[in-house]
């Protein structure tokens, strides 16, 4: 389990980023990290992979204070960055130098990755494209078998069919003992996979919740027309009519997670209701 208690962060001594976050994630769920630019995400996930040391509160992973970066807890993490910088080494050498790091690391699944993402194995990793260096280091973090995995923005530069595979490896990969984090903007890529949404706002955690509870409280619909209806939480522009967000009468439905989000940024106190 992930806790994160009390957390304070800032970048400077006067202007903090996080006033006391807290929340648990329990393992084997896909978790979505959710908020504005600026709001702090990447610093968020540093913190709890222990590249960051919170000022105040305490974050820790299966009961070991991540910011103690003990060897352990450090092959229990991978925390795959936005701008992840690669070696110029083959792929072999790559694989030879830091696998040693994670023992559950399988190399089946990881060949596995590359043949379904079409990177070759052969190549040297500077001869790659970006979206294949992308490619490759998704497959790689998904390999390791840590039972946290951390993954910023791990779609951008993908194509189409590219995202399609990520999505099915992660849900395949994703194990009962295992805790998935993906921070994305590009959120209508990545809905279907998530189980629970964190949204971050203001240095605080606006909302954590799960998909399934989110479902039978809210639901999403297109509406033709000018004027959204009266019953209306929120509604956003569509041609020849709004999306538009409604409390719902306790059946699930699909929620269309950008407008959702959009939606409680712009007024908080939709979550009230």
């Amino acid at each position: 389990m992930l806790t994160i208690e009390n957390v304070h962060y800032g970048y400077r001594k006067n202007q903090s980023l996080f006033n006391g976050l807290d929340f648990t994630l329990e393992p084997g769920k896909i978790s979505g990290l959710l908020g504005k630019n600026g709001s702090g995400k990447s610093t968020l996930l540093r913190l709890i992979s222990g590249a960051y040391f919170p000022q105040d509160g305490n974050i820790s992973f299966e009961g070991n204070p991540t910011q103690k970066r003990d060897v352990e807890t450090q092959a229990s993490i991978y925390f795959l960055q936005e701008d992840d910088e690669l070696p110029s080494y083959k792929i072999s050498q790559y694989l030879n130098f830091y696998t040693p790091f994670y023992p559950e690391f399988s190399k089946i699944d990881f060949n596995k990755m590359l043949e379904d993402f079409e990177v070759d194995p052969s190549k040297k990793i500077k001869d790659l494209s970006f979206g294949q260096k992308k490619k490759f280091s998704v497959a790689f973090a998904l390999s390791t078998g840590v039972k946290l995995l951390i993954l910023d923005e791990p779609t951008n530069g993908m194509d189409i069919p590219s995202k399609s595979t990520f999505r099915k490896a992660v849900s395949q990969s994703l194990r009962e003992d295992q805790s998935i984090i993906v921070s994305t903007h590009q959120i209508r890529d990545l809905g279907q996979l998530l189980d629970t949404i964190i949204v971050i706002n203001n240095g605080k955690i606006l909302l954590k919740d799960d998909m399934f509870s989110l479902s039978e409280q809210f639901s999403c619909s297109y509406m033709p027309g000018n004027t959204p209806p009266e019953s209306s939480l929120y509604a956003e522009p569509a041609p020849g009519g709004n999306i538009v967000l409604q409390k719902s009468d306790g059946t699930p439905s699909d929620i269309d997670i950008e407008v959702f989000f959009n939606a409680i940024i712009s007024n908080p106190s939709i979550l009230n209701q």
